[in-house]
């Protein structure tokens, strides 16, 4: 099995990025102790990166992922506490787009 790298981008309602970050940190521990999580955590713009940075804006995260396998990835998806996490989230959401990777 391959490993498999997602890029979460979360755009949130204006306003909204601290809420759902919260939430999704309080998250975390439940999506680290999942079977084949190598890595999972919330990224956002980096202060004076200068002229090389697009930045994606106040309202957006993006959730860096690693995962030993796309059955890992599966499985995460469908956990109860990312159902939760979804549920309590949804209407503070503007977008999102998951882009699942592979390395090369």
């Amino acid at each position: 099995m391959s490993t498999v790298h997602v890029l979460a981008i979360i755009t949130t309602k204006p306003g909204r990025r601290d809420a759902v970050l919260e939430l999704f940190n309080a998250n975390v521990p439940a999506v680290l102790a999942e079977d084949g999580c190598i890595a999972y955590e919330a990224t956002i713009d980096t202060e004076n990166a200068g002229p090389m940075q697009t930045e994606f804006g106040s309202d957006t995260f993006v959730v860096v992922e690693k995962w030993a396998s796309m059955a890992a990835l599966g499985a995460h998806a469908n956990s109860d506490h990312m159902k939760a996490y979804g549920a309590s989230t949804k209407d503070m959401l503007a977008d999102r787009a998951i882009h699942i990777l592979s390395p090369v």
